[in-house]
C-alpha cells in the first residue's frame, strides 16, 4: 500500500512539473510575441456608437457610423497600418486622423451618395480612435512638433 501512495505522489509530482514548464514555457512565449489583437468592425461600430458625444449622434444614423468607419478603415489600408497579419508594418510612425483623414472619407462617402459634414466625421473618427487606444491597437494622439528655432 505504502508503494502505491509513492508511486501516485511521483505520478503526481511529475504532472505538475510537466504543467509547470508548459505554463512557463508559454509565459515566455507571449513576453516575447504579444497575441495578435483583433479589430472587429461590428463591436468597434457599436462602441462608438455608445460613447459618441449626444451632438454628433443626434445628426448620425448607424449606417453613416458603418460608412464612415468602413472609409476610415481603407484610409489606413492605403496608408499602411491596417494588415491581415501576413504583411510587415510601415517602417516608422504613422500619424493618422485629422483633416487627410477627415477629407479622404467626406470625399469617398460623397461617391457613394452619402453627404457627411467635416464635423460628424471627425466625431466619428475621434471616438473610433479612442476605441482603437482602449484595444492597445494604436498608440497616443501625435503631439504637435516643437516649432523650429530661429
Amino acid at each position: 500500500m505504502v508503494v502505491v501512495i509513492a508511486i501516485g505522489f511521483v505520478v503526481v509530482l511529475l504532472v505538475l512539473m510537466v504543467a509547470a514548464i508548459a505554463v512557463l514555457r508559454e509565459s515566455a512565449r507571449m513576453e516575447r510575441e504579444p497575441p495578435t489583437k483583433w479589430f472587429n468592425v461590428a463591436e468597434a461600430v457599436d462602441w462608438v456608437v455608445q460613447h459618441i458625444s449626444d451632438d454628433a449622434a443626434a445628426t448620425l444614423t448607424l449606417d453613416d457610423v458603418e460608412v464612415i468607419i468602413d472609409l476610415q478603415l481603407e484610409y489606413f489600408r492605403r496608408k499602411g497600418v491596417s494588415r491581415n497579419g501576413d504583411q510587415s508594418g510601415p517602417k516608422g510612425d504613422v500619424v493618422v486622423g485629422g483633416s487627410e483623414t477627415v477629407e479622404f472619407i467626406v470625399r469617398q462617402a460623397a461617391s457613394k451618395g452619402v453627404v457627411l459634414t467635416n464635423a460628424q466625421v471627425h466625431a466619428v473618427i475621434e471616438t473610433q480612435l479612442e476605441y482603437l487606444r482602449s484595444l492597445g491597437l494604436v498608440g497616443p494622439p501625435a503631439e504637435d512638433p516643437p516649432a523650429p528655432e530661429v
